[in-house]
């Protein structure tokens, strides 16, 4: 028999799917992730996957897997030291961006923290005009100098950044060979080999980010293809990238930006296959893990790709599936701000210690605790069984924000929900909305180890904003889908609903297991009314 195993490793739990090529058999296997080192969760996952199917590590013929090891450094900044080396004059091109504010109507809202400190950005004589023509010779000296500097100051990543270097990359490789003489111990990427394209600031944050995540990626790159190896598999890993496709591990390696959003497009990818299955064709994919959100719009049932996108507030210039991520997910931490408002995320627990009712050490309350406390999830197992919960550290845990609060803890619980799905609810207006789609024309495609929990709630909400009268006149429905966009982006209207009437309060959303079984369930479909 041969054995095809695809992966998500995400940051609080890894599924392990195995299909037999011959019989069409399916199987299914979760485990906790270990967030220390992602790939120890990889292996031992497909170990224990393989017992319970009678198989051997020889018998794998195919192995993929998506991952969201660089989507969860970035949201929580866990990346590598990183050091720039760039042209003269230029090392504070990457704060001052493209002299716009994050929201123009904010006057306090923050920028994202810069990926490299000041003082590890050097910048060395060099000038290439927008010609290609050299205006002024690359000093190596002052290239040795800045990398010794670097260096010394326990950077692990060497970002590389030139200005035109995409029309001449002689000064560049320069700088390679000289950080490969001086550091070869770092990790060293330049914008040449990352993003060879013109737009100097979002090439620049792209190369840097890439740097940032590249320590990373490459030790749990490292990690699982050691650990495979010594399980017996042969077949050729893979790792999902950016924009859907596959690419080997010695490229993701290498350009670990490329995998920014490796987990979340191997979720849209096989939303729009279920979705089509099911025959709905106009869908926004919602992912709920443990740590982040990953939503995505889609209209005829194709994905949409591209060549920029904002990912966590840094621009990165690569090809990928559009979807828009935040930092939502079952093990979002719940705090009392000193205002006394309740924030939810983006800091997350994690798997580990993960949420309170783990019993692995973390007293901060969690999504997945409010969700225990509230008994929409299992309040004493999970994964079949195989994993005890305490619901009442849980309930200790929301205790304690309640009583910061002043309310009791059930209410606490679903301030806690609340708030989350807010979050998520601003994150699909963003692909919605603010684009001119109108959310009620598209089916809410979820998954995800928490999307189904929270699915319906999410589908079901709307701003009081958009609320339709219950009694007297009915407004008259906008005859055209134009008119409805625009009806939509004027009121800020997040409902999302499928072939509804255009005063319908009720959403439709369905998970893929459903749509695959073709049957409907109350805890997952919304039916029509």
């Amino acid at each position: 028999m041969a054995w095809r195993i695809g992966i998500d490793s995400g940051g609080t739990f890894t599924d392990i799917c195995l299909f037999e090529e011959q019989s069409g058999r399916v199987a299914v296997w979760k485990i906790s992730s270990t967030p220390s080192d992602p790939s120890h969760a990889v292996a031992e996952g497909v170990a224990e996957a393989l017992v319970q199917v009678a198989a051997q590590a020889s018998e794998v013929s195919y192995f993929g897997h998506g991952t969201t090891v660089a989507t969860n450094a970035l949201i929580q900044h866990r990346g590598a030291l990183t050091g720039l080396i760039t042209s003269d004059g230029f090392r504070d091109l990457l704060e001052i961006g493209r002299q716009k504010r994050p929201d123009l109507y904010d006057l306090q809202a923050d920028k994202p923290p810069a990926l490299v400190e000041r003082r590890l950005r050097r910048e060395v004589p060099e000038r290439l005009m927008h010609d290609g023509r050299v205006e002024t010779p690359l000093d190596k000296a002052a290239v040795r100098d800045a990398v010794r500097v670097l260096r010394n100051a326990g950077v692990k990543a060497v970002a590389i950044c030139f200005l035109y270097s995409f029309l001449d990359t002689a000064h560049e490789e320069a700088v390679l060979r000289i950080v490969g003489e001086e550091f070869p111990e770092a990790f060293v990427c330049a914008s040449h080999e990352v993003a060879p394209e013109f737009r100097e600031y979002e090439r620049l944050s792209t190369t840097v980010v890439n740097a940032y995540l590249g320590p990373v990626m490459a030790f749990y790159i490292r990690g699982v293809a050691e650990r495979l190896t010594a399980l017996g598999v042969t077949a050729t890993p893979y790792l999902t990238q950016s924009n859907g496709g596959v690419i080997g591990f010695d490229t993701a390696a290498r350009l670990p930006v490329r995998t920014l959003l490796s987990g979340p497009s191997t979720g849209v990818v096989g939303a729009q296959v279920t979705a089509r299955l099911a025959g709905a064709y106009d869908i926004i994919t919602f992912d709920m893990g443990g740590t982040s959100t990953d939503v995505a719009l889609m209209q005829g049932g194709e994905a949409r790709l591209a060549r920029e996108a904002v990912v966590h507030g840094y621009p990165i210039k690569a090809p990928m599936l559009d979807i828009h991520t935040v930092g939502a997910g079952g093990g979002s931490i719940a705090v009392v701000d000193s205002g006394g408002l309740l924030k939810v995320g983006p800091r997350s627990a994690g798997a580990d210690p993960g949420p309170a009712c783990y019993d692995r050490g973390n007293d901060e309350p969690t999504v997945t605790d409010a969700n225990v406390v509230l008994q929409t999830l299992n309040p004493t197992q999970l994964l079949g069984g195989r994993m005890p919960i305490r619901a009442d550290l849980a309930r200790a845990a929301i205790d304690r924000v309640a009583a910061r609060l002043g309310i009791d803890a059930l209410a606490a619980a679903q301030g806690i929900i609340a708030v989350v799905t807010a979050n998520m609810a601003r994150a699909i207006r963003v692909i919605s909305v603010q684009r001119g789609h109108d959310p009620r024309d598209y089916t809410l495609v979820a998954f995800g180890g928490a999307g189904p929990l929270h699915g319906a709630r999410l589908a079901a909400r709307r701003p009081a904003s958009c609320a339709r009268p219950t009694s007297g006149p009915q407004p008259t429905p906008a005859p055209t889908l134009a008119r409805r966009r625009l009806a939509a982006a004027r009121c800020g209207c997040a409902r999302l609903a499928h072939s509804f009437p255009v005063g319908s309060t009720t959403a439709r959303s369905f998970s893929p297991a459903t749509a695959l079984k073709g049957r409907q369930s109350s805890s997952k479909w919304m039916p029509r009314p």
